[in-house]
């Protein structure tokens, strides 16, 4: 039975990727995108969910904007990565549907509307609507099934600060706050996700399914060195969702460093941290060859 999910995400080139996977796999019942600026503005995070899902024919899911900017915090901008459009240039159609605003209104009323804990989230960019929420509406938030977010680092060197992980340094805040909400959660962080990258010949073999050719372009634009792409960080959110045995997960007390300097966001074992599950470590070839599988 596929599971109902709602995607948090910012796209950002490795999001794009993510979401074709749970549109093409099958393997999902994607009920809302809700998106925020993260990896660029909000109005160009916002346009690009709206372009895959209409280049999936999927104009039926409606995309619902949010934060524009981190809780207590300026913006990081991540366009030398995802350049100016978050997609290096990669063509989409125009959205056939114009998005909704209020994700966070929107999450709470979907949520109170549904059986309590038969929807996840799988968060793919900095938590500032999902702190929003526990906020706001704490009792909606409750009705969460599982929300697995990709985020932070334990033991690797972070991509932001020292230790500390792109998503959770945009808003370090909002990461506090949903790690002491009590929503089960699991987070996939860069001791994972830069495991998982893909060559040339694997994106080649990609392209047999108008999906198929979308993502090969998409990680083409992602190409680090010309051969192998940067990590595929978002898609592994996807693929703990679907098959968490490929995953190992270790429970952990985390606090998060709220400091105003470099460290921002840096996870922290701490005795008194909130208990969360934690993606370790992951059997590569087999997620590779998942993800691949949904755009045969």
């Amino acid at each position: 039975m596929t599971r109902r999910v709602i995607i948090d995400t910012d796209p950002g080139l490795d999001d794009a990727v993510a979401i074709l996977f749970a549109l093409a796999s099958g393997l999902f019942d994607v009920i809302g995108v809700t998106t925020l600026a993260g990896n660029i503005g909000l109005e160009r995070t916002t346009a690009n969910a709206g372009a895959l899902l209409t280049a999936m024919g999927r104009s039926d899911i409606p995309v619902i904007s949010g934060a524009a900017t981190a809780m207590l915090r300026d913006n990081i901008d991540a366009s030398v990565i995802h350049g100016d459009d978050g997609l290096r240039g990669v063509t989409l159609p125009e959205a056939l549907m114009s998005p909704q605003s209020g994700a966070v209104d929107w999450l709470a009323r979907t949520l109170t509307d549904a059986p309590s804990g038969s929807i996840d989230i799988l968060a793919l960019g900095p938590l500032t609507n999902l702190a929003q929420l526990v906020t706001h509406h704490p009792a909606a938030a409750e009705r969460i099934g599982h929300l697995i977010v990709m985020g932070g680092t334990i033991h690797e060197p972070g991509n932001a600060g020292p230790m500390a992980e792109f998503n959770f340094a945009f808003d370090p805040e909002a990461v506090s706050t949903v790690l002491r909400s009590g929503i089960k959660t699991t987070i996939v962080p860069l001791d994972v996700t830069r495991r998982v990258r893909a060559d040339r010949p694997y994106v080649k073999a990609l392209r047999h399914t108008p999906a198929g050719d979308i993502a090969a372009n998409l990680i083409t634009a992602y190409l680090q060195d010309d051969r192998q792409s940067r990590p595929l960080h978002d898609p592994c959110v996807m693929l703990l969702a679907v098959a968490p045995g490929l995953f190992e997960i270790e429970r952990f007390r985390l606090g998060v460093d709220l400091a105003l300097d470099a460290d921002a966001g840096t996870l922290r074992l701490s005795e008194t941290g909130s208990p969360v599950n934690v993606a370790m470590r992951v059997d590569v070839e087999s997620a590779l060859a998942l993800l691949a599988s949904a755009f045969d």
